[in-house]
C-alpha cells in the first residue's frame, strides 16, 4: 500500500515503524506536521490508502481523517485517552501498560482500536520505556493493524476496554512537584522518570528555577539534610532526600526560555565546582550515575558508557579513551564494548558543544576527541575487539563501534550511518578507512548519501554489522558476554590476533591511519570555520527544538511526484 506518515519529527519510534513498513513493502512517504495545509497538500500528492501517525501532538484536521483512514499510534491501553498517558503510567506505578493503534475521528483518542499490545513496566524513565517496551509494542500493533486493514478496511470488533483506561488530562507541573522534605528517593525518582525527556520537572537548583531530568537513586550510609545538594560526579550532582540521596544528571535552567538541557555541572559550572566530589567521607563504592567503567568477566574485559542519549562529549570521550587505556593494560585478550542499554553512541555531543563560548573550537576539540577513542580501538591490536550494540547508533557512533573487529547488534537495533541530516557534515571516526574495507554490497555512497535508517538486519547484510541477535537488551547482553566468553577460551585466538596485527601493518603500508584523518579533518574543518553556516545552523536547530518548516525531500518522496 501507500502509506502516509504524518508526524512531529522522524524520531526513533518513525524510524523503527518506516523499517517495518517498507521491509514488508509498503510505499512509506513521511510528511512532518507542520501545518493543516501542508498535511493536506502531501495527502493530495500521494494519495495514500492509510495516513499513519506515529508521534503527534496536535489533532490531525478533520477533512483529512474523513477523507483517508489515520491510525494513530497511542501509548495507552484501549480506553485510555489524553496527551500525558505514559507518564500517568509512571507516575501512579502501574505494573504493565500498553500501545494502542485507534483511527482518528473527532473526539482525541477515542477512535475504533485496529490493534493493541501490552508491555510490562521496568522500573526506568519515561525516554528509556519509550524506546524500548513501547517501540516494540508499536512496532507489533502498527503491522497487525495494518495486516488487517489490508484484509478489510471496514472497522474491526472492539476489544473490551482496559478497567484503567479513561481521559487523564495533560500532568501539570504542579502534579510533577517534588517535595523534598517528604518525598523519599522513589518518589523522587518516579516523578523525574515520569517526566524525563520532556518536559522536566520544574524544580531549583541552587535557588535557580530549572528543569530536571536523567534521576538515579543512591542509598546512603549516613543522614544528610533533605533538598541540599551534597556531592557532584562527572556531569551529576546529589541531592538528599529524607532516606537516602537522587544524582541529578541533567538539567534545564527555566530561563532563558530556549535554554538548553546540559549535564548538571556544566549547566550550574560555579556552583558544581564548589561541592565535594563523590565519595563522601564515609561513603564507598560507584555512584549510582557512573556513566564509564570496565569489568572482567570469564576472561573478556567488558567496558559499558551509557552516555546520556549516546551523546559524547569532548570530557566524556577523553574519560572512555582513558577507561579504554586502562582495560587495554589488563590481561584479558577479548575486548567487549557494551555502550548503554538505549544507545551505543551518536557522536559527538550537540548540546555542549551549543552551549560552549565557541561551538566552532568545541566542535573541533570533540571530533577530534571522539577521533583519538576511535584510533585507540583500531590501534588495539593485541586482542579482539568487539562492538556489541544493544542500543541504536548514529552518526559517528556507528564508525566508532565499526573500529571494533566484530560488531554485534540486538534485534531491533537501528543505526543511521551518515552524517549529512547534521548540515552536511563531512564526518570523521576514520569513517574512509573502516567504511570501504567492511562494506559486502552497495557503494560507500550509497550508504553515506542515503540519509536512511537502518535496522539491525539491513546494516549486516551491507556488512556494516557481523551478527544480529537478542530480542531484548537483557538477553542481548547475556548471549554477547558468553559468546565473547567463548571467543576468549577459543585455542584459535592467539592464530586470528596475529592476522590482524599483520593486515593492521599492510593497511598502515598503504595509506597510514593519519592520512584518513587529516583528510577527514580538513573537510570538517570548512564544516566548523568555513563560509556555509549548515552545520551550525542545524546544530542549533537541533538543540533548540525549533519546529521544522519543512520536511527533508529524502523523507517526503510524495513531493518529487509531478503533479
Amino acid at each position: 500500500m501507500r502509506i502516509l506518515f504524518l508526524t512531529r519529527s522522524f524520531n526513533g519510534l518513525a524510524q523503527r515503524l518506516y523499517i517495518e513498513l517498507t521491509g514488508r513493502g509498503h510505499e512509506v512517504a513521511v510528511e512532518f506536521d507542520i501545518s493543516d495545509a501542508v498535511t493536506r497538500e502531501a495527502v493530495d500528492l500521494w494519495q495514500p490508502a492509510l495516513v499513519v501517525a506515529p508521534f503527534l501532538q496536535r489533532a490531525i484536521p478533520a477533512d483529512v481523517w474523513q477523507r483517508v483512514p489515520c491510525f494513530i499510534v497511542h501509548p495507552g491501553v484501549p480506553g485510555d485517552r489524553g496527551p500525558s498517558s505514559l507518564d500517568w503510567a509512571i507516575h501512579d506505578g502501574e505494573a504493565t501498560w500498553g500501545v494502542t493503534v485507534l483511527q482518528a475521528v473527532a473526539e482525541m483518542d477515542a477512535g475504533p482500536v485496529w490493534a493493541h499490545e501490552r508491555f510490562a513496566m521496568r522500573a526506568a524513565s519515561k525516554s528509556s520505556l519509550y524506546r524500548r517496551e513501547l517501540t516494540s509494542a508499536a512496532a507489533r500493533a502498527v503491522l497487525a493493524a495494518v495486516a488487517r486493514f489490508e484484509a478489510d478496511p471496514s472497522p474491526p470488533a472492539q476489544p473490551e476496554p482496559d478497567p484503567r483506561g479513561r481521559w487523564r488530562p495533560l500532568m501539570t507541573q504542579a502534579e510533577r512537584a517534588i517535595d523534598w522534605q517528604r518525598h523519599g528517593m522513589a518518589a523522587v525518582l518516579r516523578r523525574i522518570r515520569a517526566a524525563d525527556g520532556s518536559p522536566g520537572v520544574l524544580d531549583q537548583l541552587f535557588g535557580t528555577p530549572c528543569r530536571l531530568f536523567d534521576a538515579h537513586a543512591q542509598p546512603l550510609c549516613r543522614a544528610h539534610e533533605p533538598g541540599r545538594v551534597v556531592a557532584r560526579h562527572e556531569g551529576a550532582v546529589l541531592r538528599a532526600t529524607h532516606d537516602g540521596a537522587v544524582w541529578i544528571g541533567h538539567v534545564r535552567r527555566a530561563e532563558p526560555a530556549d535554554a538548553l538541557k546540559l549535564p548538571a555541572t556544566l549547566a550550574f559550572a560555579e556552583q558544581a565546582a564548589a561541592l565535594p566530589a563523590w565519595p563522601l567521607p564515609g561513603e564507598a563504592g560507584a555512584p549510582a550515575c557512573e556513566d564509564v567503567r570496565h569489568e572482567a568477566v570469564g576472561g573478556v574485559r567488558v567496558v559499558h558508557f551509557p552516555f546520556h542519549n549516546g551523546a559524547m562529549s569532548t570530557t566524556q570521550c577523553e574519560r572512555l579513551n582513558a577507561a579504554l587505556q586502562g582495560a587495554l593494560a589488563r590481561p584479558e585478550r577479548v575486548l567487549l564494548l557494551m555502550g548503554g542499554p538505549e544507545f551505543w553512541s551518536n557522536g559527538i555531543h550537540l548540546h555542549a558543544i551549543e552551549a560552549a563560548a565557541s561551538p566552532a573550537d568545541e566542535s573541533w576539540r570533540n571530533i577530534n576527541a571522539i577521533d583519538d577513542l576511535t584510533q585507540t580501538l583500531i590501534e588495539a591490536t593485541d586482542r579482539l575487539v568487539i562492538a556489541a550494540m544493544q542500543g541504536n547508533a548514529g552518526a559517528g557512533g556507528v564508525f566508532l563501534a565499526m573500529a571494533a573487529d566484530q560488531v554485534w547488534a540486538r534485534k531491533g537495533v537501528v543505526v543511521n550511518p551518515h552524517y549529512k541530516n547534521m548540515g552536511n557534515l563531512y564526518g570523521s571516526e576514520y569513517w574512509t578507512y573502516l567504511l570501504p574495507r567492511r562494506l559486502k554490497s552497495g557503494s560507500v555512497d550509497d550508504v553515506m548519501g542515503r540519509r536512511l535508517p537502518l535496522d539491525a538486519h539491513q546494516a549486516q547484510q551491507l556488512g556494516l554489522l557481523d551478527a544480529v541477535f537478542g530480542d531484548d537488551p537483557e538477553r542481548f547482553v547475556a548471549e554477547a558476554t558468553s559468546r565473547a566468553t567463548a571467543l576468549a577460551a577459543d585455542p584459535g585466538l592467539p592464530t586470528l590476533l596475529l592476522a590482524k596485527q599483520a593486515q593492521r601493518r599492510r593497511d598502515e603500508t598503504i595509506q597510514p591511519l593519519a592520512e584518513y584523518r587529516a583528510a577527514e579533518l580538513a573537510s570538517m574543518r570548512r564544516n566548523f570555520y568555513g563560509f556555509d553556516p549548515s552545520y551550525h545552523v542545524a546544530r542549533s536547530n537541533f538543540v533548540h527544538r525549533v519546529a521544522p518548516s519543512w520536511t527533508p525531500r529524502h523523507l517526503a518522496i510524495h513531493r518529487d511526484i509531478k503533479r
